[in-house]
């Protein structure tokens, strides 16, 4: 199978490692030029949960054009990338391809559905992670809980039981979802829990934990976006949500959210589209979100000061 995967970064290179090792033909396309001329050269050094090897056979380009026409597309880029990359895309897109929309927060794949037929779309999201790039050629990722993979408008079709297979096959701990808004919310309430508080404290997961003071901000995060979960009717599949979110966390250990590493490297973040969507959740519904709304002004207020926007 080939896969275009639009977005090398922490995931996406993982996802690109994981497949290329299954044997699929797999593209890594990025703006990141020293990343990818390190895979070109030497192939993409994985290491973590999944066991440590290299990946030889990953080609490499920066626009999706280069790679041509996939079978299936991984977007793997922040989410207020996707208007520019998702359009490139829709060019290229033959009957049966898919586009798996692999985007934190809210409305990740209305997002991708504004630029090319809905039917395509995909839904992705990443649980437990916690993946960096130490240097240009080399991912590594702290953690492997769980990839969740649902069709746009819920449901369990033969295609998407297919790509659970081949995930699957390629190591990944993967489950197909019917419930999309499921599986949507209990990864954002995770999300909001450790993406803008580790950011704004500046600390690993394990020192938010250990941090009372931080951790109560995290959690005042968490149950806002539980409770206009709950209001606008989503069913969790566990009934303790702060016990859920504190073993989430302390699976990830000493890893820190995409979030604190956006603001480490003086990058824009998602805030938006994870504690920014919550707040406007909040809002549409009655409820107050000051946990949320405060942690979203203050990163909004520092990347404002960044002397220059993510590429």
């Amino acid at each position: 199978m080939k896969f275009g995967i639009v977005g090398t970064g922490c995931m996406g290179s993982v996802y690109a490692g994981l497949l290329a090792r299954a044997g699929h033909e797999v593209w890594a396309l990025d703006t990141n030029r020293p990343h990818l001329d390190a895979i070109a050269r030497k192939g993409l050094t994985v290491t973590g949960a999944s066991g440590d090897h290299v990946a030889t056979t990953i080609r490499v380009g920066e626009r999706p054009v280069e790679a041509g026409p996939c079978e299936v597309w991984i977007l793997a880029t922040k989410a207020y990338d996707v208007d520019a990359v998702a359009p490139l895309v829709a060019k290229l897109l033959r009957p049966d391809d898919v586009v798996i929309a692999f985007q934190n927060g809210l409305g990740a794949g209305e997002r991708v559905a504004r630029h090319l037929p809905e039917r395509h779309v995909l839904l992705g999201i990443a649980e437990g992670f916690g993946a960096s790039l130490p240097e240009p050629g080399h991912v590594h990722h702290a953690g492997m809980r769980l990839i969740r993979l649902g069709e746009l408008h819920g449901g369990l079709s033969e295609r998407l039981l297919g790509l659970e297979r081949v995930f699957r096959e390629a190591g990944f701990e993967v489950a197909a979802f019917a419930d999309v808004g499921r599986m949507v919310w209990e990864k954002l309430v995770c999300n909001v829990t450790v993406s803008g508080p580790c950011a704004a404290f500046d600390l690993s997961i394990a020192g938010l934990r250990a941090s009372p003071d931080a951790w109560s901000v995290a959690l005042g995060c968490m149950l806002e976006a539980w409770e206009a979960a709950r209001r606008t009717g989503i069913a969790f599949s566990f009934d303790d949500p702060v016990a859920h979110v504190t073993e989430f966390a302390i699976g990830l250990g000493e890893a820190s959210p995409s979030m604190r590493l956006d603001h480490l490297a003086r990058r824009r973040s998602e805030v938006d589209a994870i504690h920014g969507a919550v707040v406007g959740r909040c809002d549409a519904l009655g409820l107050e979100a000051p946990y949320n709304r405060t942690i979203a002004a203050l990163l909004r207020e520092r990347e404002s000061r960044f002397e220059r926007p993510c590429e």
